[in-house]
């Protein structure tokens, strides 16, 4: 695997310190969230530090655990910008558009 670009490296632990935030605002302790998780608390550990090579199963779980899978999602929903909702009509088939 290629190594992470430096901007694709501190997104990673700029997230990882906002889930390690959003944890202890919760009063959750590591071991709570890993196991409600369902990965172990090594996992939780290298998402929380930004190690980029954890998996998207693992990542997307701690976003459930924490609460905020919803905002990760609908952060990377196209039409929930200008852009996305402009380019839409002309892009995309009308199967594909919601």
């Amino acid at each position: 695997m290629p190594r992470p670009s430096l901007r694709v490296k501190a997104a990673a632990v700029s997230i990882g310190e906002q889930f390690a935030a959003w944890r202890k605002l919760q009063g959750l302790t590591a071991v709570q969230v890993s196991e409600r998780a369902g990965i172990s608390r090594n996992t939780l550990r290298r998402i929380e530090t930004g190690d980029t090579g954890v998996g998207m199963q693992a990542f997307l779980g701690v976003a459930r655990a924490l609460g905020v899978l919803d905002a990760v999602v609908k952060a990377t929903d196209p039409y929930e910008t200008d852009l996305g909702r402009a380019r839409a009509d002309e892009v995309l088939p009308e199967r594909v558009r919601r």
